[in-house]
């Protein structure tokens, strides 16, 4: 309840205090990979199989919304990134955004919102398994130009700070059930705090920059997030998705695993191409629960049950 209610405020006193306090919040930004893993091996002790069997049940729903959140996001993030004339840097840094695999709060987001947390949960976990041959692909080939980048040098960077740890924490679950989900209740505190640390130090890093070019940086991350969550929503549209799964893919959609950028900007480029997800880390937890607040007012007219398994009870909301 605390993570969920305090989350999106939390992270933007994050960005303040990297802000003001440069010299301390700094010195984090060599741990980012680290403290991504630890977040990652929390979201793996949330995993089961079961969050997998929608693929089968309705692979349309899951197919149509993971495609579209590794070609919407990443396109947007290139394209928004030249029309601003943002540097090099920048560029990679909105492409790696855009092409990360899904926000780790998303499902968090679409329980409050009252969609499918069940299409919600299968788009997160499948994205981020694909994440390591997806995401350094799409850089490469929308980045490669504006920057040298070694794809497989991201390749086995994902393998250790998401996927090793989700795999490591989805077999813990599996091996000692009955003592993980004993934890399960503090993990969100585990994630907020990691991802909090994450945001100041990146700001930190970058406070300079984000004096300087901060204003310009934050329209192009308003700009991606607004449009990826507006995209999504219309994707499940043409899709014939009923309300409660157009909800979770336009939030799936729009909402990035913003630390896996930030700590792939900062250990394979530099601390200024980590500055657009650290702002949109900031940002799309503010949308998203501003979104979630919009949402939860109005029942979708599929709640009751929906083709893409709508908020299932083995299909808990993770952080």
């Amino acid at each position: 309840d605390f993570a969920g209610q305090w989350f999106a405020l939390l992270v933007l006193v994050a960005g303040v205090v990297g802000l003001l306090a440069p010299g301390q919040a700094a010195p984090l930004a060599p741990y980012t990979p680290i403290m991504l893993g630890v977040i990652m091996f929390g979201m793996g002790l949330t995993m089961r199989p079961v969050d997998f069997a929608i693929v089968a049940k309705h692979p349309k729903a899951v197919l149509l919304g993971v495609l579209a959140q590794y070609t919407v996001m990443p396109l947007l993030g290139w394209g928004i990134a030249h029309a601003l004339g943002l540097p090099p840097l920048l560029v990679v840094g909105m492409v790696l955004v855009g092409s990360s695999p899904g926000g780790t709060s998303s499902n968090v987001i679409v329980y409050l919102a009252r969609g499918d947390v069940a299409l919600s949960v299968a788009m997160t976990s499948i994205s981020t398994m694909l994440a390591p041959l997806v995401t350094p692909l799409l850089v490469l080939g929308l980045a490669g130009s504006s920057l040298p980048v070694s794809a497989s040098d991201l390749f086995l960077s994902i393998l250790q700070v998401v996927l090793f740890p989700v795999v490591a924490g989805l077999l813990l679950r599996m091996a000692a059930k009955r003592f993980v989900e004993s934890i399960l209740p503090v993990l969100p505190l585990v994630s907020v705090v990691g991802i909090v640390l994450v945001v100041a130090a990146v700001v930190g890093a970058n406070a300079d920059a984000v004096l300087s070019t901060g204003l310009l940086v934050a329209l192009a991350v308003v700009l991606h997030n607004s449009l990826g969550l507006g995209l999504g929503y219309l994707v499940g549209v043409v899709g014939g998705m009923p309300e409660s799964a157009r909800r979770a893919v336009s939030v799936e959609v729009g909402m990035q695993n913003s630390g896996l950028a930030a700590a792939l900007a900062t250990a394979h480029f530099a601390p200024l191409a980590a500055l657009p997800a650290a702002l949109f880390s900031v940002w799309h937890n503010l949308s998203g629960a501003a979104m979630a607040t919009y949402w939860a007012r109005s029942a979708p007219r599929d709640e009751t049950g929906s083709e893409a398994g709508a908020a299932s009870p083995e299909a808990s909301p993770r952080d």
